[in-house]
């Protein structure tokens, strides 16, 4: 939304595992979290979102000091609340009072094709959640960015990859910020 709202601001987008468009496909992890009293449960009281992440969106375990970072934002019940209210806030149903404005932001990324605002792909083959058919979406709707696959990284894709990706990531800015 941000890029959308602000597209003569943006000089280049570098997409990492994820969705702005529409989409019904929800792993049943998160789809538990979603459910009525027990999901809040889950969230809030077991941190069942934020700490699995640390093991569940990785294929290369974090480090200790790595997980400690992830998980200190979300120490408590209180501070888990952002968490349930982000994975309650998934638009699925047309009815949900998410689902227009995710219609505007996938409106939106017309507009940054139409802008020809460069784009930079690097997608995680090995997430559970943003599967590789959000990464040929994204390609479909952008065919000219340039994208590249990494088969064995997950959600985490910085986390797994860092190494592998900070060429393309240092390229791809000294390209955008020269325009």
């Amino acid at each position: 939304d941000l890029a959308v709202q602000n597209i003569q601001s943006i000089t280049g987008i570098v997409i990492l595992n994820t969705a702005a468009f529409r989409s019904t496909a929800i792993p049943l992890r998160i789809s538990l979290c979603r459910l009525p009293i027990i999901g809040e449960f889950i969230v809030r009281a077991m941190n069942g979102f934020a700490w699995p992440a640390t093991f569940m969106a990785v294929t290369k375990k974090l480090t200790p000091e790595t997980k400690k970072h992830y998980l200190l934002p979300y120490d408590s019940w209180r501070n888990r609340v952002a968490i349930y209210r982000f994975v309650k806030d998934i638009p699925l149903e047309t009815d949900h009072p998410s689902y227009n404005t995710l219609v505007e932001i996938e409106e939106g990324l017309k507009r940054i094709k139409e802008e020809k605002i460069p784009m930079l792909i690097l997608w995680g083959g090995e997430d559970f959640c943003f599967t590789e058919e959000f990464y040929d979406e994204w390609k479909r709707r952008f065919p000219k960015a340039q994208n590249v696959f990494f088969e064995n990284f997950g959600h985490y894709i910085l986390e797994d990859g860092f190494d592998d990706l900070q060429n393309y990531l240092e390229s791809f800015f000294l390209k955008v910020s020269a325009t």
